[in-house]
């Protein structure tokens, strides 16, 4: 889930590196163990070095460090202050080896044979100054099931930024949005390409985190975030995650790829956007045969760079936001954050055709005052020259990003784009006395981009934890929940289809890791979606942080992935 702490209050400070837990409350009264594993502490001089990157180690670290001690004069904003950010569950764990025949509780549904992943960010190193939840590094959470028993293993995704700091052996690429605002921001992307001209970094490999996504496309499992192209990562036959590398499609894709790309249930291709914040064009558009063979870019005109997180398709068309949430470099220099909501912009949508070469013929439709970070689906509607469009629409727009005394709400919208008249309509889709923040979910995968009955939503309440799950119904507004338990709080729902051929939409199971704030552990939940009654709980090895985004594996597609 893409989580915001604004509404967390400040905490009390405290020694990230002291060997004893220590506990701390905030607004959401969350006790936690906020040292950082041993694992994550070491440091070391590569061999590899000669006695010039030394010599110019030492001095870049030495500027740096007097550049950290300013900034702690200081008091950071709850959206960049590790003490927000990372605190309670939200806090790193270690890697853990495969571990198997874990204790159940219930009956493991038949259907459910694969295995289940989640990605997340969870730091290496302890933050030398401002973080945001986003910017860790990616881990993956794998629960493999094989006739009703259970494994669990969690893995770094060996990112050249991760691989790369390891042997360094403390952070010193840029983190894009704890640290890259004001002077200190363009101070610490000086000493970067300082480290890089003097080969103690490269860049040249990527950046990313690779923390948010994941989509099992072509028999290949990628992990995802907006700021590079994909890595490849391989479920062991034990279980076991193991990263394959940087994954370009065979050198097909040249530039960055969202973390939300869009696979069709029918034809099995891959839809995708890749963003830039520096030049032209500053939005493209491609796509994947499910072979794997990549579409030319279409690059789509936009006013200046926009943030796009997420987009939709339908069955003719992909739909792309072009919202009030965008990048302006030049606010650095003034000391902010490049991430501006622009109140001066009308947001709209742009709706393309999917096998359009160039963005002539996109049709721009105005949303005003509409940011929706995630959109869950969107269909056609033939008779009224009409495509919709679900989403979850947020305010204030930029909260994630920069702090906010404004409550934050996210409120499920039904958002109608007239391709004949140009004008759009929106509706809140559950009522206002029914209504709850819904954020990170999906619908039945085998309707994406047709008309849907339900959603499956994470109830992010206290924001940003999320206590349940909803049931809604799109037409009617009627909303189910599941509640995880007292003082449990888990992330995003995943929706498995059941595997019968009854043609019911909502036939099947909620999948959902769960931490208990009470004993400090965590299980993963199985919950009928028509009872709505917890079939199954397996009991965790370890802790699992709260995290964003997942998918399943079946046991027929691991046969078939790629070696």
């Amino acid at each position: 889930m893409a989580s915001a702490s604004t509404s967390i209050q400040t905490l009390s400070s405290f020694s990230f590196s002291s060997n004893k837990p220590k506990k701390i409350n905030c607004a959401l009264q969350s006790p936690s163990s906020i040292s950082f594993p041993k694992q994550f502490q070491s440091l070391s001089i590569p061999k590899s070095w000669n006695l010039f990157q030394k010599v110019s180690a030492m001095a870049l670290d030495a500027i740096e460090n007097s550049l950290i001690e300013r900034e702690k004069k200081h008091s950071l904003p709850k959206t960049v202050d590790p003490t927000v950010q990372i605190a309670g569950n939200f806090s790193p764990v270690p890697e853990q080896p495969v571990q198997h025949y874990l204790p159940v509780v219930g009956k493991i549904p038949d259907h459910i044979d694969g295995v289940y992943l989640r990605n997340g960010a969870n730091p290496m190193f302890e933050p030398t100054s401002g973080h945001h939840l986003f910017d860790g590094d990616g881990m993956i959470y794998a629960v493999k099931f094989d006739n009703g028993a259970a494994s669990y293993a969690c893995r770094f995704t060996e990112t050249q930024r991760l691989v790369q700091e390891r042997a360094i052996g403390k952070p010193v690429f840029p983190k894009a949005i704890g640290e890259l605002h004001g002077h200190s921001g363009i101070a610490k992307l000086l000493l970067f390409y300082a480290r890089g001209l003097c080969g103690l970094v490269d860049h040249s490999q990527g950046i990313g985190v690779a923390n948010a996504g994941l989509v099992y496309f072509n028999n290949r499992l990628l992990a995802m975030s907006e700021d590079d192209l994909p890595y490849e990562v391989r479920v062991t036959p034990t279980g076991d995650l193991k990263t394959v590398g940087r994954y370009s499609f065979n050198n097909q894709l040249k530039s960055t790829m969202i973390a939300h790309p869009k696979l069709d249930p029918d034809t099995n291709e891959l839809f995708a956007l890749s963003y830039d914040v520096i030049q032209k064009p500053y939005l493209k558009y491609f796509r994947f045969s499910p072979e794997g063979s990549k579409s030319k870019d279409v690059a789509i005109k936009l006013g200046g760079p926009t943030m796009v997180h997420d987009f939709a398709i339908t069955e003719n068309f992909v739909v792309v936001p072009d919202h009030q949430v965008v990048f302006k470099m030049s606010e650095m220099i003034t000391g902010g954050s490049p991430v501006v909501y622009d109140k001066e912009k009308v947001s709209r949508f742009g709706v393309l055709d999917k096998y359009a070469d160039d963005d002539s013929g996109i049709k721009w439709v105005d949303v005003p005052d509409c940011f929706c970070f995630h959109l869950w689906n969107a269909w056609e509607e033939p008779e009224s020259d009409e495509v919709v469009v679900i989403g979850s629409c947020m305010t204030p727009a930029d909260s994630i990003f920069n702090e906010s005394h404004e409550e934050l709400k996210s409120v499920l919208s039904e958002i109608r784009l007239d391709l004949k008249t140009g004008k759009s309509t929106r509706r809140a889709i559950i009522s206002p006395e029914n209504d709850v923040n819904l954020e990170a979910g999906m619908v039945n995968k085998n309707l994406l981009g047709r008309k849907s009955k339900y959603a499956y939503l994470a109830i992010a309440d206290p924001w940003p934890k999320v206590s349940g799950f909803a049931k809604v119904d799109l037409s009617t507004g009627e909303i189910k929940k599941f509640i995880y338990g007292e003082e449990k709080y888990g992330g995003e729902p995943l929706f498995l289809p059941g595997d019968s051929n009854s043609g019911t939409e909502d036939e099947g199971h909620i999948l959902t890791f769960v931490h208990d704030e009470k004993t400090w552990s965590s299980e993963f939940q199985i919950v009928d979606t028509i009872t709505l009654q917890l079939q199954a709980t397996v009991k965790l090895p370890s802790r699992v942080p709260y995290g964003f985004h997942g998918t399943f594996i079946s046991a027929k597609s691991l046969a078939t992935q790629a070696k």
